[in-house]
């Protein structure tokens, strides 16, 4: 099992070096991976990689299907492996490439879950601006509606990233890609706020920091110190639904598409490199317009 280890770190090290890939997605690689590995050698006893068949990865994946993994999850394994073996055919560890014939799975095409417009105001209007962590609680929560940045993008900013003056702010997406977002004036206001009377009394003199978003000891918050904080303001504001912090990156991207705004404008918001990926909003859309129907029509 060691070398089979090895040829995993061999090929976490491409990823990170060469193809210069985020830590997060990097993760997924190392989780997948490990599993995988762990699978062939101790379960199905494989002792090299190049004595790898098809059908050990297939029962590869009804171990996980057994477990309940979506085919989402199912596809992501399967694009891990491929590419694994890939690098290892292309690197001469193994003589062939197993995956060759390996087909996806079909996916389950789930709608993103989003708020509402009128929770969406409610949501922002919760936190108490009397306290430093209120005034950034509501920059930060404003900030993720008003540009729909992945959490990690957003606690990733720093001081030189937002343009209050020019009304944008500057964030870097997947595979270090750049790119300009404006911000309405709720949120230009909600951070000029948290700029001037909250974050000068959360930074520590002992730990002086550029990034935007600090907690209590003066260090950048985390994806689930913003995870937990909103859940926290779901329950205050009433809303039912579980909210994530990709819950406002969801909405973003439906209101915007609900109130005419052009799919590629919205997939250049997003950062998304295929279109396809954005239009999932217009199906969003499309049924939330039948809910209104079926709701006002008294014909539905």
């Amino acid at each position: 099992m060691k070398d089979m280890q090895d040829a995993v770190a061999d090929y976490l090290h491409f990823l990170r070096v060469e193809r210069q890939l985020s830590a997060n997605t990097l993760t997924s690689y190392e989780r997948d991976l490990k599993a995988y590995i762990k699978d062939v050698s101790k379960v199905q006893q494989i002792n090299t990689l190049n004595d790898v068949d098809r059908i050990h990865i297939l029962s590869h994946l009804q171990s996980l299907k057994t477990e309940g993994k979506s085919s989402r999850t199912l596809a992501r394994h399967i694009s891990s492996i491929r590419s694994f073996h890939q690098f290892l055919l292309r690197e001469r560890v193994s003589n062939s490439d197993p995956t060759v014939h390996l087909e996806m799975p079909q996916m389950d095409r789930t709608l993103p879950k989003i708020l509402s417009i009128e929770e969406v105001d409610v949501l922002l209007a919760t936190p108490t601006p009397m306290k430093p962590q209120g005034l950034r609680d509501r920059a930060l929560l404003e900030i993720l509606y008003a540009t729909g940045m992945r959490i990690s993008e957003c606690i990733s900013l720093n001081l030189e990233d937002l343009h209050l003056t020019m009304g944008f702010v500057r964030c870097f997406g997947k595979g270090g890609k750049e790119r300009i977002i404006p911000l309405g004036q709720s949120a230009l206001t909600a951070c000029e706020d948290y700029l001037r009377e909250g974050r000068p009394k959360l930074i520590k003199p002992t730990h002086r920091t550029d990034i935007i978003f600090v907690n209590q000891r003066g260090k950048g918050l985390t994806r689930q110190g913003v995870w937990k904080l909103m859940k926290e303001y779901a329950v205050k504001a009433g809303i039912q639904n579980e909210i994530t912090p990709h819950t406002m990156r969801h909405s973003f991207a439906t209101h915007l598409i609900e109130n005419g705004a052009d799919l590629r404008a919205v997939q250049e918001m997003l950062g998304h490199a295929d279109i396809s990926t954005t239009q999932i909003y217009t199906h969003v859309s499309k049924t939330r317009l039948k809910d209104v129907y079926k709701q006002y029509h008294p014909r539905a």
